[in-house]
């Protein structure tokens, strides 16, 4: 080993604080990096494992009734490769010990054979027996929420009548990936099933003998898919045809592309920021430790090693950090993104799903390391090089600081000499001080944004369930009914207010943005479900326009005053062309509202609705629900409660909970920038604080001066870093918003107090630290350091 490796260990060891504070700094960047490329390639790759096994359709068309001859019709659809069809229909099943009806979904398999498109993964059990329609296949998530497996018994409401089955099997499906009750936005296994069973027995329930109520398409290679998906409307309309949509309109397709889609825009977004954080960091510490180094450097010289061997002896010292901290980064990256990747099997519903690195995280996390740390070195480096030996050994010329002189004496005559001590070499040095400040103001500003974030998810809770719904039940019922229904509501004992909606499935246009989504109609000053403005305040529905959530509008790139395209795709599908009355906050789904009367009267349905909030007496909501089950009318029934605590545990144990993460390696960022400060400010000044104490101050005296400057530019830093954190929180608060929730970026008091004791409780470990290293100096040995 050379002379220089033997000193590069030494230097290593000696700085091992500095270079492992530098270092977690690295790796937590590199770390998010890796999570979050891996779990979007392990989310892309399971789910086009899981399509291309199990074979999800093209193109899904709903209808309400038609012949199934109309199939060889649709096959011959130039494009159409397979086509299948199926009966489906709502289901309410009658779990013991349930008070709540919970919702379902049935689904017809053929009755001989797999199903060609959308088949089934079987997890335990068998297929329903040919001429056995009794038999069913149970949604593994929901029948292991309720314990229920094969060999069990389950009774379920079908078109009003109530039925018995057998559980012969459970399964999961490539459409059921995330899985949500009709109308709602927040997975619950507990609350929503599915069924499958044979043909013949579904469409013998639902008076389906014969016919369909929907079809799966799969398409050719090349094939047009607009073009086909305008031959199958031609061909189901005139049978009450909703109008063709693709598999990226698929609600479970939706929300699962919507999540990679998202993870990709964090992962290109969020560890961008800690990596340029980490590598000002790594430029000032580097610089300062080479120019501390700059006796040496000269002496090196002196003994005839070239420009060349001594760059790279002091650019093996950059590297053994940045790629140390890259490798742990990579190796955290690896172990966090396997613990991640299980949260999100519980709530998207894959057979599997395996963590799958991304090789180029790695190259890209590691070579950004590399590259911060060298520019850091280089940059200080050449400086160095340019001196000859004997200046380099020289002490440094001091500084001219005539222009500080006038703040210095005004400083001088109020203060005592420590302070005048700290004071001085701030004023003296402010670029150097400015760099450690805008150093710890970063770590301020990172922490700030972190806990503003959490502040933001729990306003979204609140606003979502205490301020904008306000209701405790909400019904819904199998088509849209007369609103006289409502008075049979609101005799039921115990119910205490009743309110109207009707929801209108539709595609709303504008130019070449459109969104397939609901039209919300309610009353004029509706009180338990209500349109809000920016300011929280209740929005009146006109009876002549329509008010978009702003995620809507921003989807749509819509202002107030346009006019919107309306594509009902229900009843009479009529288009409508409505004005765009006003926007509204909503931070779940994206929401579009209309007066109920006015919603009524272009559906030309005078006097429907499709569900009712309902505010009842807690204490008879058990004789409530009971009453609403025996309603044949009623496709499915919620409370608010349960709704809320699905969505708080999607947001904690989900993929919101990744938030905890970040703000942990936001707080180790904060603390390894605020240790690194004190340290690097403890290594220039070890020999002038060795001289304090030998000419007669104290301890506490000679720690005051070190660590005054550095509660200087703490103090300073403070103001500065909620100032970045504060921007920097729309950027971290777009990151984490979806389109099923949107997460506020808000000035909340709280969270910048909170980031503050964060960086002052680092502030105060460092000096401790620090501290304590100082008062174990050896004096003579840090007075010998020149010679």
């Amino acid at each position: 080993m050379s002379p220089l490796d033997h000193k590069l260990l030494r230097d290593l060891w000696r700085i091992k604080g500095q270079a492992i504070a530098i270092g977690a700094v690295i790796a937590v960047g590199v770390m998010m990096l890796v999570m979050m490329t891996g779990l979007t390639a392990s989310l892309t790759q399971t789910r086009d494992a899981y399509y291309e096994r199990y074979r999800p359709a093209d193109v899904f068309a709903s209808v309400s009734r038609a012949p199934e001859r109309l199939g060889s019709r649709l096959a011959a659809i130039p494009g159409v490769a397979s086509v299948q069809t199926r009966v489906e229909g709502r289901a309410l099943i009658d779990l013991p010990g349930q008070v709540l009806p919970v919702q379902a979904q049935a689904m017809s398999l053929p009755d001989r054979g797999r199903p060609a498109l959308n088949d089934v993964y079987l997890t335990n059990g068998r297929m329903p027996a040919a001429g056995r329609p009794d038999e069913i296949l149970l949604l593994q998530s929901f029948a292991a929420a309720h314990d229920l497996r094969p060999g069990d018994s389950l009774r379920a409401t079908m078109n009003g009548a109530r039925r018995s089955f057998d559980i012969v099997g459970l399964a999961q499906s490539p459409e059921f990936l995330y899985i949500t009750a009709p109308g709602e936005l927040i997975p619950d296994d507990a609350r929503f099933g599915v069924i499958w069973m044979s043909r013949a027995g579904l469409s013998a329930a639902y008076d389906m003998s014969g016919a369909f109520n929907e079809a799966l398409i799969g398409l050719s290679r090349g094939a047009s898919e607009p073009a086909v998906m305008a031959a199958i409307d031609r061909v189901l309309t005139p049978y009450g045809g909703t109008g063709a949509y693709p598999l990226a309109h698929q609600t479970s397709n939706r929300f699962v592309s919507e999540e990679i889609a998202g993870l990709e825009a964090a992962a290109t977004g969020v560890p961008p920021i800690f990596l340029m954080v980490a590598a000002f960091l790594l430029y000032i510490v580097i610089s300062r430790i080479v120019q501390a180094e700059r006796g040496q450097i000269g002496l090196m010289k002196a003994f005839g090693y070239t420009n060349t061997e001594v760059g790279a002896h002091y650019f093996k010292l950059v590297m053994a950090i940045a790629v140390g901290g890259a490798l742990a980064g990579c190796l955290a990256g690896i172990a966090t993104g396997r613990a991640m990747v299980g949260l999100y099997t519980t709530y998207y519903k894959f057979p599997f799903l395996v963590f799958q690195l991304d090789p180029a995280s790695f190259v890209i996390g590691v070579a950004v390391s590399i590259l911060s740390a060298s520019v850091g070195g280089l940059l200080v480096l050449r400086q160095v090089f340019a001196l000859t030996p004997a200046d380099a050994m020289r002490t440094p010329s001091p500084p001219d600081f005539s222009r500080t002189g006038r703040m210095g004496r005004a400083i001088g005559s109020v203060l005592d000499q420590p302070s005048r001590m700290v004071m001085r070499r701030i004023t003296r040095q402010p670029v150097r001080m400015a760099g450690a400040m805008i150093g710890i103001a970063s770590g301020m500003a990172l922490s700030v944004s972190m806990i503003t974030i959490y502040a933001g998810f729990d306003q979204t809770i609140d606003l979502t369930f205490s301020v904008v719904d306000r209701s405790d039940v909400t019904v819904s019922f199998t088509h849209p009914v007369s609103d006289k229904t409502l008075f049979e509501l609101a005799r039921l004992p115990g119910v205490q207010r009743v309110e109207p909606v009707r929801n209108a499935a539709v595609v709303l246009r504008n130019g070449v943005n459109s969104y397939r989504g609901a039209l919300t109609g309610l009353p004029e000053n509706p009180t338990l479900n209500r349109a809000l403005d920016d300011r929280m305040q209740p929005i009146a529905l006109p009876q002549g326009g329509v008010v978009l959530s702003r995620v809507l509008a921003d989807m749509l790139d819509i202002q107030p005053g346009d006019t919107l395209g309306v594509d009902v795709r229900e009843g009479r599908q009529p288009l409508l062309d409505l004005p765009v009355s006003g926007i509204a906050e909503s931070l779940l789904g994206a929401p579009a509202y209309m007066g109920l009367d006015a919603l009524n009267a272009a559906l030309r349905e005078p006097g429907r609705v499709s569900g009712a909030y309902l505010m009842i007496d807690e204490a008879q909501g058990g004789a409530i629900y009971a009453a609403l089950q025996d309603m044949p009318t009623v496709a499915g029934v919620s409370l608010k409660s349960q709704a809320r605590d699905a969505f708080v545990t999607l947001m904690n144990t989900g993929a919101g909970a990744i938030r905890y993460v970040m703000g942990a390696l936001a707080f180790v960022i904060t603390f390894g920038i605020v240790y690194n400060a004190a340290r690097i400010a403890l290594a220039e000044r070890a020999r002038d604080l060795a001289s304090l104490r030998v000419i007669g101050f104290s301890k506490g005296e000679t720690a005051f001066v070190l660590l005054g400057e550095l509660a200087v530019v703490t103090l300073v830093a403070l103001p500065v870093g909620a100032l970045m954190g504060y921007y920097m929180s729309f950027g971290i608060a777009a990151g984490f918003s979806t389109d099923l929730y949107q997460i506020p970026a808000i000035f909340d008091p709280v969270s910048y107090g909170q980031a503050t004791l964060v960086v002052l409780t680092a502030a105060v470990v460092s000096g401790w630290l620090v501290k304590r290293d100082l008062d174990r100096t050896d004096l003579i040995q840090a007075l010998k350091t020149r010679e």
